[in-house]
């Protein structure tokens, strides 16, 4: 099928306003992570709206994922309609985690205000407008098709914003993406209604912590500050580490232009005595601190390897053991994910192609995302290669104040979805 039906836009463009609302309920359910806020009540309130239109669900607690308890269990839905006769599976997944509020807001982060075509609030574009554009979508193709070969899937997942092991991973364990199962997937990041994501670069999150010895702060020559070894860690990466990275391009299409070469954030750093609570007014005790850590962040291409990555930041520690005296040192590996990159041949990638093209008017941009997303957890757990990111939603807004998506791109998108659904699951036609 070349061309969406005009059936089925029309059945997106009256649902208009029934979209609108339905981002704004989900806007408004502050499933904050951390700690993993309202995950049943988003869960729940997918699963009344799911059940209407004639899916079934599940609800699926990922029992002893990280962060999983009884106060913030981690929930997800995965709701299934199958068609009159057998076909393929086609699934949108979108996580329903968002991530904390932050400062400098204007509007309501939880108030879902719409203004000049735009709706604002935290996940918005990261990903809710996704969620909901997905699910008019297919709820408009069912609609306007009331027979059709194989199966639709609507998953929200917790977590991704913290990994994904709650969510879409513990999935993927469960045999949820079985290529045997599920065929084609979708998740509805915003990378724009005219870019089809690819895949995504690789990360490798560690904490290093440099060890000293407690003294008396006016007598620092009998200690041994570890902030100060801290420093020599960051003075080598900055004369050393930051200038090699900068040296190392990818040739994968990742957004924006500054995440094609390899790239390290510092996350934090904590030294010496904790922080007190808000209301001490005390003054800090004298000492030397005998503790320094800090997290790092680095996201290599797909040219660099994870062994390379890790072995490079060791040998710098190493290279500080063996020439600054008493500096010893302690690294730890928190989480590593690989680069994925689905083939541009990959049916669901064509058929998203000319969805866009005949929805937007033009061939769309190839991307692949600077961080990682689900699709990591599909690929390697799930073993499932034909998988995108595509969504409405602007990348750069993601975790940014005043986050908002535009009305006019969440329809685009559900159109383009719509069409894709057509394609995939409609009775071919002669050209």
């Amino acid at each position: 099928m070349a061309r969406m039906t005009t059936s089925l836009s029309r059945a997106i463009a009256a649902k208009r306003d029934d979209l609108i609302a339905l981002t704004q309920d989900l806007i408004r359910i502050p499933t904050l992570n951390p700690p993993g806020q309202d995950y049943r009540l988003i869960c729940e309130y997918l699963d009344k709206r799911l059940r209407a239109h004639g899916f079934e669900t599940q609800l699926i607690r990922a029992h002893g994922t990280p962060g999983d308890s009884e106060k913030f269990p981690r929930w997800n839905i995965v709701a299934r309609r199958d068609g009159t006769q057998p076909g393929e599976c086609v699934h949108f997944n979108s996580h329903t985690d968002v991530v904390e509020v932050g400062a400098g807001w204007t509007f309501d982060p939880f108030g879902a205000d719409v203004s000049d075509g735009k709706i604002y609030g935290r996940g918005t574009c990261d990903m809710k407008g996704g969620l909901a554009a997905s699910i008019i979508a297919a709820e408009a193709f069912l609609e306007t098709h009331s027979a059709f070969a194989g199966s639709i899937e609507i998953s929200g997942t917790a977590d991704e914003e913290s990994g994904g092991y709650g969510g879409v991973a513990y999935l993927a364990e469960q045999g949820f993406f079985d290529p045997a199962r599920v065929q084609h997937v979708i998740i509805p990041e915003p990378l724009n209604k005219d870019r089809i994501c690819l895949g995504h670069r690789g990360g490798w999150w560690a904490e290093i912590e440099t060890k000293g010895e407690i003294a008396h702060g006016s007598m620092p020559f009998l200690g041994d500050c570890a902030v100060r070894h801290m420093g020599a860690v960051l003075s080598e990466f900055e004369d050393k580490l930051y200038p090699a990275m900068a040296t190392r391009f990818t040739e994968m299409p990742v957004v924006p232009e500054g995440a094609r070469q390899s790239t390290m954030n510092i996350n934090s750093i904590h030294g010496g005595q904790k922080e007190q609570s808000e209301d001490f007014d005390g003054l800090p005790a004298h000492c030397v601190p005998d503790s320094c850590r800090i997290t790092i962040d680095r996201r290599f291409l797909v040219e660099e390897s994870l062994e390379d990555v890790r072995a490079e930041v060791t040998g710098l520690l190493e290279g500080l053991r063996e020439t600054r005296p008493d500096f010893e040192y302690e690294l730890t590996e928190l989480n590593s994910v690989l680069p994925s990159m689905t083939d541009k041949a990959a049916p669901v990638v064509q058929t998203v192609h000319r969805a866009i093209e005949d929805v937007i008017g033009k061939p769309p941009e190839y991307v692949a995302s600077p961080g990682s997303y689900d699709q990591k957890h599909i690929d390697r757990i799930g073993k499932l290669k034909n998988c995108i990111a595509y969504g409405p939603g602007i990348l750069e807004l993601a975790h940014k104040p005043d986050e908002y998506i535009g009305i006019d791109d969440m329809v685009d998108s559900a159109c383009v979805m719509g069409a894709a659904l057509e394609t995939l699951l409609l009775p071919k036609t002669p050209e």
